[in-house]
């Protein structure tokens, strides 16, 4: 008897303390590394949570592709990811700021309206090969440049992000 309490107290434990990290009914649990948290107003009551991405996570929502120049290469590149909007709808995010944060510290504020009004992506491909770190990886917030004048400047490429490790919703 005390086996199956025990497991039932420490399987309990164990949802309390998972059901921390991230909303129950947004996403499953990673299985992989994670390569991207997503925390602040995310899940369906607005609250402080966190959702946790492994890499087959983010390769399981609907994937986008475009070519695009960049400020940072001398040729286009055909960038492969879902769009911000389809994970932060996974997060369940409720906000009007992404801060975003990458591992080499670089930090960025991105407008929540950029994700619905451009088809930025959280690339995790470039030139259809997955984006090592030392390359800008593993994953990268890319906007379509060449899609519009207006994202052809330095607002929108200072909210581009490499090496992104995490986001926080306000």
């Amino acid at each position: 008897m005390k086996s199956v309490f025990a497991k039932s107290v420490v399987a309990s434990l164990g949802v309390v303390i998972l059901g921390a990290l991230q909303p129950a009914s947004a996403l499953e649990l990673p299985k992989g590394k994670v390569v991207l948290t997503i925390s602040g107003k995310i899940g369906q009551k607005n609250t402080a949570n966190v959702a946790a991405f492994d890499m087959a996570m983010i390769e399981k929502l609907p994937q986008q592709t475009f070519t695009t120049m960049t400020p940072w290469d001398k040729k286009p590149i055909e960038f492969t990811g879902p769009l911000l909007r389809d994970v932060l709808g996974a997060a369940k995010a409720q906000g009007s700021v992404i801060k975003a944060a990458a591992l080499n510290d670089y930090q960025t504020s991105i407008p929540v309206e950029d994700a619905q009004k451009f088809d930025v992506v959280v690339a995790h491909k470039m030139n259809g090969a997955n984006i090592p770190i030392k390359t800008k990886g593993p994953l990268f917030i890319v906007y379509p440049f060449d899609k519009k004048a207006e994202l052809r400047s330095t607002v929108y490429y200072e909210r581009s992000a490499w090496q992104l490790k995490s986001m926080v919703i306000e």
